[in-house]
């Protein structure tokens, strides 16, 4: 009888145990891009890399570097580049604002406004 009697409890044990749901394990949503580094885009299509301080930008269709810099993070949402023109061979220097963390505004030393889309 002990034996039925243990064959018992342990078959009640592992129905009880297969009761138990397991933990679920939540996808955490994407991280939220931070800053402005990494790569942007205007409306024509021209991309502009931010990376560890360095900008650049290249052309859609042979990926010629169109100019080149340096960027600094002013404020969490404001941001200074300092680029050289290569087609125009001109130095200016360019204000960002970071308006959505897909957004960024920008407004040339001549006053040219522009805006740049993060490229997704």
């Amino acid at each position: 009888m002990k034996i039925k009697q243990s064959l018992v409890l342990v078959s009640a044990a592992l129905m009880l145990s297969a009761c138990v749901s397991q933990p679920t394990q939540r996808a955490l949503p994407p991280a939220q891009p931070q800053g402005v580094e990494g790569a942007w885009v205007d409306p024509n299509g021209i991309v502009s890399t931010f990376q560890g301080g360095t900008f650049s930008t290249r052309s859609t269709d042979n990926n010629a570097l169109l100019a080149s810099g340096t960027y600094t993070n002013v404020s969490p949402t404001l941001v200074e580049i300092n680029m050289t023109s290569i087609v125009r061979r001109t130095q200016s220097r360019v204000n960002c604002a970071l308006v959505s963390p897909s957004q960024l505004n920008c407004t040339a030393d001549t006053g040219s406004q522009f805006s740049l889309t993060r490229r997704g």
